[in-house]
């Protein structure tokens, strides 16, 4: 009956049928209008009307906390499949959850292909999500949602599923690393609950869930029929699409989106639970192509979900962690610099002025401010760098104390160490600064009178730093690809004698 219906109205409305193994999209050029399968499968129930109807107005629900343009109403279905009437007399027979029609090639998964998916907008989606988490529900400690069962029993179904699928020596491989991480991890996720961490979410956000709406981009399509799926940690939910960009060979956008979110969201503590959901992500994807790869030929699957995840959980290899800091006046392009390195080295980058917000709010330029924002970084690089990343920590590192302080960090770890130094003409950095001032879009708040107070005090690179300095006119052209590659190509540093 539900067929026969879908068909009809495609004839009635001269609409483009899109099928999913779960719904049928109707889309007849302003609106979409969504028709769930009355199916029953091993994670969902859709056979009952009621049940139908109750999951399309949560789902309409849901999805307005991020596109309320999008989702219009949930229109009742009278008449019969032959003669379907929209609100008409009598008892209703089906469900259609109405949506306006986005443009064609809109969504992140068809930008990308495009090459048209700029960093920028992957910034809006991290800042829009970082905010959505802040304000989205909390799970209460009466709930078990963030439970470490709640975290590591759908990974265990995923394993599961993979080894039915042929992937049984990909799951050997994969089983160890994730039971020692989710032992590891247990405390963690305990303490990530108790902060507020686990909210109701999206829980299914990869590329082909966000769309450009004119200069916005949002998220679309949550999880509304399983409310574990949903109920997670914020940093699941943004790993699911830095997953997917990875996946797709655009690692560098991915720490792009990382980055941003972290610094919105303030959640740099969380870094050790990232890669267990980076690789919990890429087996969700890798079941899901070899599920519809039942129906389709392997070639057309896509990305190597799989090889993703056996890749993240591969040991830390030479050269990482490693450790790069920053040193120059404000407005010298330290953190343009920095921002171009992260996506080419795939890094986490420490920004003071996002930090020194985070600790203290606007406004704390003293010393007892400056002291505890270097405490602040000096402690989430060193968290950073036990988890196997590479670190960018993006401040002015004026005093040469604080210089050997983070020298002597990557010394004790044996990881290679590099000084960012940054410079250009005063008359630069004093119009960089009243620029980023007058646009009001920077976290940096350094005005002209923190920038003379810099250039009259300040230490100078010391000649035992010198070997491990990347000299960077920001007035002249400069490669993020080189300066990384020297970067990673330098030695420890030694202790000085």
């Amino acid at each position: 009956m539900s067929l026969e219906l879908v068909r009809t109205l495609q004839k009635q409305w001269h609409a483009q049928l899109v099928e999913t193994h779960i719904s049928w999209v109707l889309l007849d050029g302003q609106f979409a209008w969504k028709i769930k399968k009355p199916v029953h499968l091993s994670f969902l129930d859709f056979s009952a009307l009621r049940t139908r109807q109750r999951l399309s107005e949560v789902e309409l629900q849901l999805n307005r906390r991020l596109a309320p343009d999008l989702y219009l109403a949930v229109q009742a279905i009278t008449g019969s499949p032959a003669a379907p009437v929209l609100n008409g007399p009598g008892q209703p027979f089906e469900y259609v959850l109405q949506m306006k029609q986005f443009a064609p090639g809109a969504l992140l998964s068809e930008r990308l292909a495009a090459h048209t998916l700029m960093a920028e907008h992957l910034d809006t989606l991290a800042r829009r999500l970082a905010a959505f988490h802040e304000v989205a529900a909390v799970a209460g400690p009466d709930t078990d949602w963030g439970s470490p069962e709640r975290i590591s029993h759908p990974v265990d179904v995923l394993l599961t599923g993979l080894a039915e699928h042929g992937c049984q020596e990909a799951c050997t491989r994969l089983r160890p690393w994730l039971h020692n991480e989710a032992r590891r991890l247990q405390s963690l996720w305990h303490q990530r609950k108790a902060q507020g961490r686990v909210v109701e979410g999206h829980g299914d956000l990869h590329l082909a869930n966000a769309v450009m709406l004119g200069e916005d981009v949002t998220a679309f399509d949550c999880i509304e029929f399983d409310p574990a799926l949903r109920w997670i940690d914020g940093l699941s939910d943004m790993a699911f699409l830095a997953m997917d960009l990875m996946a797709h060979g655009r690692a560098d956008l991915a720490w792009r989106f990382i980055n941003t979110y972290l610094d919105t969201r303030g959640d740099h503590a969380g870094l050790p639970v990232l890669r267990y959901y980076l690789v919990y992500r890429a087996l969700v994807r890798a079941l899901v192509t070899r599920l519809r790869g039942d129906q389709r030929r392997e070639s057309d699957q896509g990305p190597d979900y799989l090889a993703l995840a056996l890749q993240l959980i591969e040991p830390v290899p030479p050269g990482q962690p490693a450790l790069l800091i920053t040193h120059g006046l404000s407005g010298s392009g330290k953190s343009h610099v920095s921002a171009a390195m992260l996506m080419s080295a795939g890094a986490v980058r420490l920004r003071a002025d996002v930090i020194r917000r985070q600790l203290l709010g606007p406004g704390h330029y003293d010393q007892a401010a400056t002291q505890a924002t270097y405490a602040r970084l000096h402690e989430l690089a060193a968290l950073a760098l036990s988890c196997g990343y590479l670190v960018i920590v993006d401040a002015t590192f004026l005093d040469a104390t604080e210089r050997t302080r983070f020298r002597q960090m990557a010394r004790d770890r044996g990881a290679p160490f590099a000084i960012l130094h940054c410079h250009a003409p005063v008359s630069i950095l004093q119009e960089r600064v009243q620029r980023r001032q007058a646009q009001g879009d920077d976290p940096s708040e350094a005005d002209l009178v923190v920038l003379a107070r810099q250039v009259e005090g300040g230490d100078a690179l010391l000649a035992e730093e010198a070997s491990n300095v990347l000299d960077v006119d920001a007035s002249q052209p400069w490669s993020a690809v080189d300066l990384t590659r020297r970067w990673l190509s330098m030695p420890p540093p030694q202790q000085a004698h």
